[in-house]
């Protein structure tokens, strides 16, 4: 049976892959629209794309782990923060270079 802790950590770790897997299928979009566009500058978002996505499997696979922790620390605001810039950084360079 699984702890309260241990399902609070598996959803939030299941949520944060969606994220990321929607993010990554978002970049494999780009890419494919900047090879159309024979690559110049909207190989940009397609690059701030895939470096979102890597950032947000980083930081759910941290947060899972700190929930799955024997005492799980307050989630920390500064991850959340940095997710939602990289995600307007990239939303921004694809608005300007497409």
């Amino acid at each position: 049976m699984t702890t309260p802790n241990g399902a609070q950590a598996e959803r939030t770790g299941l949520a944060w892959r969606r994220t990321a897997l929607a993010s990554a299928a978002c970049t494999v979009l780009l890419l494919h629209s900047a090879a159309q566009r024979h690559w110049g500058g909207t190989v940009i978002p397609a690059l701030l794309a895939a470096g979102t996505s890597a950032l947000l499997a980083a930081i759910g696979m941290h947060r899972e782990r700190a929930l799955r922790a024997a005492r799980p620390a307050p989630p920390s605001p500064l991850l959340p923060a940095i997710a939602s810039l990289a995600v307007t950084v990239t939303a921004t360079s694809v608005v300007v270079f497409h």
